[in-house]
Parts: C-alpha cells; sequence; structure tokens
C-alpha cells in the first residue's frame, strides 16, 4: 500500500473511531446527567405566588409557560396577539416559550427533517429563534407534560430576566418578530440569541431556565424526561 493511501486510511479510522467514541460519551451524558438532581431553593411558606408551567406538547420538546401579564412582566407589549395568524386575545392569559434552532422550528413535520438542517444544529451552525404560544388556563391541566410551578416574585423575576435575554434584541431594543411561519392560530416566533447545538439544546435551555427561577431541574439534559422525572409523586 503506497504511504500517502496508508496514512489516508489510518486517518479515516481514527477519524471514525473518534466520532463513535464521541457518540458513545454523548449518549452516556445524556442518560446519567439526568439523573443528578438539582434541588429547589428553600423558601418561607405563605405569601404571593406567580403560576408558571413546564409544559411539553409533544413529550420531545418543552416550554415555559408564564401568565401573560403579572406585576413582574406584560409580554403581551412586544409578543403580540397581533403577531399570530388568528389574532385573538380572549382567553388566552399565558404565553408558553421555547428556544430552538431555527432549521428545526421551520421544518413541518420530522420527516422533513434533512441531514444539513440536523448536521448544522448539532454543531452550533444555525441561528435560534423563541418559539412563542399563548394558553388559554383550560390547556394548562396538571399531567405528565404540564407542571405547574408557583414561584415567587422574586424567583419569577429571575425567570422573566431568564427568558427575556433569549431573545436577540433589534437596534431599539424591542423583540424580533419573524414574520411567515407557524403552527397553529395562537403562536410566533422572533429571533432568538446563542446558537443550538449537541450540548445546548431546547430543553437544556428550558432545564436553565428551572435553575434560574429556583426550581428543581436537573444536572443538564438534552431531553424533556429528566426535568419531569423531578415532579413526579
Amino acid at each position: 500500500m503506497p504511504p500517502l493511501l496508508r496514512k489516508t486510511v489510518r486517518f479515516t479510522l481514527y477519524a471514525l473511531g473518534g466520532f463513535v467514541l464521541f457518540l458513545v460519551l454523548y449518549a452516556a451524558a445524556a442518560f446519567t446527567l439526568p439523573l443528578v438532581p438539582v434541588a429547589a431553593e428553600p423558601v418561607a411558606a405563605g405569601g404571593p405566588r406567580v403560576p408558571v408551567y413546564l409544559f411539553s406538547a409533544n413529550g420531545v420538546h418543552t416550554d415555559l409557560v408564564l401568565p401573560v401579564r403579572s406585576p413582574q412582566a406584560n409580554w403581551s407589549r412586544q409578543i403580540r396577539y397581533a403577531h399570530t395568524t388568528s389574532r385573538d386575545s380572549a382567553g388566552y392569559d399565558y404565553l408558553g416559550f421555547g428556544w430552538g434552532d431555527k432549521g428545526f422550528f421551520y421544518i413541518p413535520g420530522w420527516g422533513d427533517l434533512t441531514a444539513p438542517i440536523a448536521f448544522r444544529a448539532a454543531f452550533h451552525l444555525g441561528t435560534a429563534a423563541m418559539h412563542t404560544t399563548f394558553h388559554t388556563a383550560a390547556e394548562l391541566k396538571p399531567g405528565p407534560r404540564c407542571v405547574r410551578l408557583d414561584l415567587t416574585p422574586a424567583q419569577y423575576a429571575r425567570l422573566v430576566a431568564y427568558v427575556r435575554g433569549s431573545f436577540q434584541p433589534a437596534a431599539d431594543g424591542r423583540v424580533q418578530y419573524l414574520p411567515g411561519h407557524t403552527y397553529a392560530g395562537h403562536d410566533a416566533f422572533y429571533q432568538g440569541q446563542w446558537a443550538y447545538s449537541f450540548w445546548h439544546t431546547c430543553n437544556t435551555w428550558t432545564n436553565n431556565g428551572l435553575k434560574a427561577a429556583g426550581q428543581r431541574a436537573v444536572l443538564w439534559t438534552p431531553l424533556a424526561g429528566g426535568m419531569f422525572s423531578q415532579y413526579q409523586p
């Protein structure tokens, strides 16, 4: 075998072996680190509370659902009902926030996912978006995919700051609406900060939000199940 070909084969085998090792280590982290809980911060009993929800519509992607209006934030001033296709505000008193890769968000379904989209997302090469969804109180029934969290005003203020910091603002400081994309009648997309990667997924973002609000979370997770497991009876 010529020396150049030998070097090429050796490099290819090393690269393939390194990639397989990476996949094994990532899978191990994805299934073990969500087993390490992060305890909620202790708070005094009594006092006012703000209802917030950990929510997943499909068991894969998670949202943090906050009141549209509260003393700490009036989201409707920038996340407008008029940005949704229904333009309906009646009864929609909660607003879900989900962060993720714009390429992932924009595909109609999992069957439309392509290798280039997945590669760009996994390796921090895409751009992020914030997906917002208006909810009625009746849609937020506690269950396996919906957990109510009652935050103190101070905890909620920290969560508001975390969510606000996940939008990429325009020059005037306002959120940047991304028209032309929707899943249903009561959702809209906005430009997000950072970029998605195999280490910082949509569920990692949600888990970090729980930590910012002093709620039960896990050390790290790319999946939804780790967070919900902290709230099982």
